[in-house]
């Protein structure tokens, strides 16, 4: 898998993931750097023109760096849930196309700390490229499980004991009129069409975000940060002896 950009080449590289470097061979600051640890690391590294760098990330602001990536160890969702330290926090998308989308939910889960993503291994965006810079490097570090059928992969995370939510707009519960310090799985559709029938009809709650002003949704990524938080503060609330839905 290709990646570009300092920021995601930089986390690919801590977190152990990169083979090979491509360096704009008049490469300086950042870059650099950058080229330099991955010497250190003894990753394979090629001097190459600023036009091969747009030719190989066909476009994408690279900022002079593109490496290739190792593929990640396979993780399938009994392992995703198993691993989480504490009752698990997962976020699941449900035909999520849009690379910017996923790149950017990827780093919201990141940064709340939630264990990690289940994704169609079908029809989805690529993990590479403008969803990996999307996600500023957060793809090196998010646990993804990868599967065939969103519906079937819903029935079992409930049957390893996680609740599911899905994000409906229409749905007559808030967000934050749920227990999010549960198990708990977000479950969010695409902007055009949100969650499918079978996937919707699989989650233990449909939950809306209100919404006060002219435009009827949010941006996926934006509405999944919302939840996500939401569950943060909640489950802070409830180690501090608080009341998690106050």
């Amino acid at each position: 898998m290709l990646i570009y950009g300092i920021n995601t080449v930089l986390e690919a590289l801590r977190a152990g993931r990169v083979t090979s470097l491509s360096v704009g061979d008049r490469a300086s600051g950042r870059a650099a750097e950058i080229a330099r640890a991955a010497a250190r690391d003894g990753v394979a590294i090629r001097r190459v023109s600023a036009a091969e760098l747009d030719r190989v990330s066909r476009g994408g602001v690279h900022q002079g760096v593109v490496a290739e990536l190792a593929a990640s160890e396979p993780i399938d969702v009994a392992e995703l849930v198993a691993a989480a330290a504490g009752p698990p926090l997962i976020v699941v998308l449900d035909g999520i196309e849009d690379p910017h989308n996923v790149g950017a939910i990827l780093r919201t889960v990141d940064a709340a700390g939630a264990d990690g993503v289940v994704r169609q291994s079908r029809h989805a965006a690529s993990l590479g490229g403008a969803a990996a810079k999307a996600s500023a490097g957060a793809v090196s570090h998010v646990r993804i499980a990868e599967v065939v059928n969103i519906a079937r992969a819903l029935e079992e995370i409930k049957e390893a004991g996680v609740w599911t939510v899905g994000l409906a707009a229409d749905a007559s519960k808030r967000y934050d009129e749920l227990d999010l310090t549960l198990p708990t799985a977000v479950v969010v559709g695409a902007e055009a069409q949100g969650l499918r029938r079978l996937v919707r009809e699989r989650c233990d709650w449909l939950a809306a975000i209100p919404m006060r002003g002219h435009v009827g949704s949010l941006n996926v990524s934006v509405a999944t940060a919302i939840v996500l938080f939401e569950a943060l503060r909640q489950r802070r609330a409830r180690a501090s002896g608080g009341h998690p839905t106050l």
